[in-house]
């Protein structure tokens, strides 16, 4: 099974559709609330209602990406995972620039991780180790500087 909805999740927190971005407010909400329900759900695997660290931060994210198992992700397996963005959306190598920490273009295990880390930090809001639907729907679209 190929899983591509946990990177676009775990990595970018980018979730709204071009037509999303130049619909009517309501519309642009529904469509962001019902994009972080499908995600949330896909990465609720116990279906608590809360995304733990390891839910957030599986091991299959990299494994999934990772199309030529050579352990590291380039720009374009990055964007094979990501899929279909708005046209006003960062390319994967602008997205790769903060958390590509040696600078050769690609991330590994490490790096992924470290930002994984990072974003599930920012979402947990309460800061209680676990993700519920409201601060996964706070993040998506926004964006986490390291």
């Amino acid at each position: 099974m190929t899983c591509r909805l946990p990177l676009t999740v775990l990595l970018l927190g980018v979730g709204l559709s071009g037509s999303a971005l130049c619909a009517p407010l309501d519309t642009a909400n529904a469509a962001r609330d019902d994009f972080a329900r499908t995600r949330f759900e896909f990465l609720d695997a116990n279906r608590d209602g809360v995304l733990s660290k390891y839910e957030y931060d599986s091991d299959v994210v990299f494994e999934t990406a990772d199309r030529n198992r050579d352990q590291l992700l380039s720009a374009e397996e990055l964007q094979a995972a990501i899929g279909p963005q708005p046209a006003d959306a960062p390319t994967a190598p602008e997205r790769m620039i903060a958390v590509d920490l040696d600078r050769d273009g690609q991330l590994d295990d490490a790096e992924l991780r470290r930002t994984l880390e990072m974003r599930f930090s920012w979402l947990d809001r309460n800061a209680d180790g676990g993700l519920d639907f409201d601060e996964m729907k706070a993040g998506v679209g926004a964006r986490v500087r390291p």
